[in-house]
């Protein structure tokens, strides 16, 4: 995907923070109240859990409740699975029994089940409705105020509803009352999304310095490694991809960044590798439009066509599965399908948040429907934090080319060339091209 939050770091971090290393020992483990709680079943880090062990897990759980039907934490346990399950596979119909398996958890328990309320939080931001995922993770809150999976959820609601400064002291927040590999990384994004990059990177390698943990450790060089690659420092990007995959050879964000790097460097045939692993794995979206993009780099338009065609499937099963995919569809849509429904998509989605990913996304939906003048300003929204993206740089230096403000073209195209000129295997050659049009050199 692009470097969206709710990609892997924002709706999937802490969904399996009651089945990380799951026993039903832990699973069935009475709630502790204070900071100082060592329940894995509550303060694991989802990083670290391999699909075996999901699945293991999942299978422990299902068979404890057919002989434990009252055990609510359970019931929990296994929906926020579930929703993990939806996440790896990018199969949503795990959401509908995610949500059927929590609200049976609330009936089980419908008092001071900060438990069940943390992961209707969690599959509410799987299912992109952070309204509805900021509100649960706020009753869970007002049982448990230590609740790990809530705090986390909080945070990501806030990010992705584009509401930044309370977002930056819910993570502060969440740093205090649960430090942990989840805070952290949920700190260092929000410093990222005001500009503070230096500050997001100082964050992440106290995080890598915590970690005790491979899966810990892969999730966050690979953070790190995203944060390079963002800054144009690819070199950097690869050795921390390379560490995070030694550490746990089946990190498929890593994967993601490896392909990136090898793309960025001239190996596209190793970048088609690595991208066609991910998408094996997980047919996201933005994974098989990043597949569709290799191949399009390497002339191969037919395989492009068929990944692009996956992307439009997946939004419809997605959609019928309670998932409100409009940000995915706007994105890809406007590149590689329908423009006139990547426009309908962003708007609705502007209607439901603020974020500046959402505002960038209308901004170039609204330009590939030649509607320059309305893009013009989303596009400057989505900078208006500080957030340094090479990709909205040339969002909005194509929508200036387009309107004719040609110094404003020639900056932003420059700008983001220069923070990272190989920001992605489709538009870089474009974004380079439009500037030697321009009389900038095109490098």
């Amino acid at each position: 995907m692009t470097r969206l939050a709710l990609a892997r770091l924002l709706t999937g971090g802490l969904i399996l923070a009651m089945v990380a290393g799951l026993t039903l020992a832990a699973a069935i483990k009475p709630r502790d109240d204070g900071p100082a709680s060592q329940n894995t079943a509550v303060t694991g880090s989802v990083e670290q859990v391999s699909a075996s062990t999901l699945s293991a897990s999942i299978g422990r759980l299902q068979r404890h409740l057919r002989e434990q039907p009252n055990d609510a934490r359970s019931w929990a346990a296994l929906g926020l699975a579930y929703v993990e399950r939806a996440r790896t596979t990018a199969d949503s119909s795990y959401y509908p029994k995610a949500q059927g398996v929590l609200d049976r958890s609330l009936k089980v328990a419908p008092d001071d089940n900060d438990t069940a309320y943390a992961g209707l939080a969690a599959l509410a931001a799987a299912r992109h409705d952070f309204t509805k995922a900021l509100a649960h993770a706020d009753k869970a809150l007002r049982i448990n105020p230590y609740n790990a999976r809530a705090l986390a959820s909080r945070v990501d609601a806030l990010v992705e509803l584009g509401r930044y400064d309370e977002a930056l002291k819910a993570a502060r927040k969440a740093d205090t009352t649960s430090p942990g590999i989840p805070a952290f990384t949920r700190l260092a994004y929000v410093e990222e999304l005001r500009g503070r990059t230096g500050e997001a990177r100082r964050i992440l390698n106290l995080a890598a310095r915590a970690a005790n943990d491979r899966g810990d450790l892969a999730y966050v060089r690979t953070r790190l490694g995203e944060l390079a690659f963002a800054q144009g420092d690819h070199a950097a990007a690869g050795r921390e991809f390379a560490t995070a995959l030694k550490a746990d050879p089946a990190d498929l964000a890593a994967r993601i960044g490896q392909a990136r790097v090898l793309a960025a460097t001239g190996d596209l045939a190793g970048a088609v590798r690595e991208q066609e692993s991910v998408v094996a794995r997980a047919p996201l979206p933005g994974n098989v439009t990043l597949l569709g993009e290799l191949y399009e780099a390497r002339k191969q338009p037919d395989k492009a066509r068929q990944q692009y065609a996956v992307a439009g499937t997946w939004a419809t099963l997605a959609q019928a599965n309670g998932v409100t995919p409009d940000l995915e569809t706007a994105l890809y849509a406007a590149d590689h399908g329908d423009k006139a429904a990547a426009l309908r998509a962003a708007r609705a989605e502007w209607e439901r948040r603020r974020s500046v990913h959402v505002a960038d996304a209308l901004a170039w939906a609204l330009h590939v429907n030649g509607r320059d003048k309305e893009a013009l300003g989303y596009a400057r929204q989505a900078l208006r934090h500080g957030y340094r993206d090479a990709t909205f740089l040339y969002h909005l230096g194509m929508i200036e080319k387009s309107l004719g403000r040609r110094d404003d073209a020639r900056r932003d195209l420059a700008a983001a060339l220069r923070l990272n000129p190989a920001f992605s295997v489709h538009h870089a050659p474009l974004a380079r091209a439009a500037l030697a049009d321009l009389g900038g050199g095109g490098k």
